[in-house]
């Protein structure tokens, strides 16, 4: 950081006082901290980085993991095959109205697969490639809504991306037959979700590095002028899935804290950070801890006696959150340290229960609040 920079930081400190842009705000009322998500039931074995999650018209699960897109069926979706396989890593996933299935695949694109197998691809949009594609949601008319989180990083840098304090996402559109694509808004904080009001007027979408929910009318592949639902989160929202009776469910894939936030305004030390430290020791939010030696702590004492204390500043973390339509908090579920379903990157309902992938544990699991089976 140099000279003036330090100076002009200096001076905001002392003429606004008050003022905290990183704020972080508490978890209580309807989020506050539980271990719901722990006593949830699993859907079979751990999936090795399980993303993402969507219903099939025969009300089978598709569940993207790695490279591969796994169809989930029969009894307890028990039985386990292999849908699709990529050369790169299956994300974000949607069912399209006239039974395709959408897959984000990172550094390639968006691909279409038919009943037959056969698949059709957007891999740009006005010249630019689709590199980070982190979300998908259609409308009834077909119309296709994308996150494109960053043009600089693909999906698995995600954490770079939020080091490099970048704001380098897009929201793009195509029609039903991936033609016409082009760029409905640009210089997003990580666009990380997008899902369509039941209505299917409005258009919500999160924002992971400016901790915000928006919202938008749609027409056709036109939208209005953004408005934000929510200003501040405690944590990164990550995608978004209509909930039953209004509202939506957001993936939150971690948690902020307050020594994250004071290394993103050190540029100093951050980038000495990313220049001499493995990304997987840096001071910065985590799908998992993985108990290495030298993983920051992040102050706290995430031990005592030998057992992880849950209230310790989290390295990782899981959280799912209802709001409903005005993007006022319902319920939420949560892991906390010392759990283990982290790193949630998806929650959608289905005819089974709310799923939600843990993208940290590669685990599936099933919230059922009416007792269905």
């Amino acid at each position: 950081m140099g000279f003036l920079t330090n100076v002009v930081r200096d001076i905001e400190q002392i003429v606004f006082r008050n003022r905290d842009r990183h704020a972080i705000p508490a978890m209580d009322g309807a989020i506050s901290p539980n271990d719901r998500l722990d006593a949830l039931p699993r859907i079979g074995a751990p999936l090795a980085g399980a993303d993402d999650v969507a219903e099939a018209p025969d009300g089978a699960l598709y569940v993207s993991a790695g490279r591969q897109v796994f169809r989930l069926s029969g009894p307890d979706h028990a039985d386990r095959t292999e849908f699709a396989s990529f050369d790169r890593d299956a994300g974000a996933l949607a069912v399209h109205p006239d039974g395709r299935l959408l897959v984000c695949v990172a550094g390639q694109g968006l691909a279409a697969i038919d009943a037959a197998g056969q698949r059709a691809w957007l891999t740009e949009v006005e010249g630019q490639p689709l590199r980070c594609l982190t979300s998908v949601a259609v409308a009834k008319d077909g119309t296709i809504f994308m996150t494109d989180g960053s043009s600089a990083h693909e999906p698995d840098a995600w954490c770079r991306d939020l080091m490099a304090k970048n704001h380098l996402g897009r929201l793009v559109s195509c029609g039903p037959a991936l033609g016409t694509a082009r760029v409905l808004l640009r210089d997003m904080y990580y666009p990380n979700g997008l899902a369509i009001a039941p209505g299917g007027k409005e258009l919500w979408f999160t924002e992971s590095w400016s901790h915000r929910v928006s919202r938008t009318a749609i027409e056709g592949q036109a939208i209005g002028r953004p408005r934000v639902a929510i200003d501040n989160m405690a944590g990164y929202p990550g995608r978004l899935a209509p909930a039953a009776g209004g509202g939506f469910w957001i993936a939150v894939f971690a948690v902020r804290t307050h020594l994250v936030e004071f290394v993103l305004r050190e540029d100093d030390y951050r980038e000495e950070m990313i220049r001499t430290i493995p990304p997987a020791l840096w001071v910065a939010p985590a799908l998992a801890t993985s108990n290495h030696c030298h993983e920051p702590m992040q102050f706290g004492s995430i031990k005592a006696l030998g057992i992880e204390k849950p209230w310790a500043p989290p390295r990782s973390y899981g959280l799912v959150v209802r709001i409903d339509e005005e993007g006022d908090p319902l319920e939420s579920l949560h892991s906390r340290v010392g759990g283990r379903i982290h790193g949630v990157t998806a929650a959608r309902e289905t005819a089974l229960g709310l799923v939600i992938v843990s993208k940290g544990s590669g685990q599936v699991v099933v919230y059922n609040p009416e007792g269905r089976s």
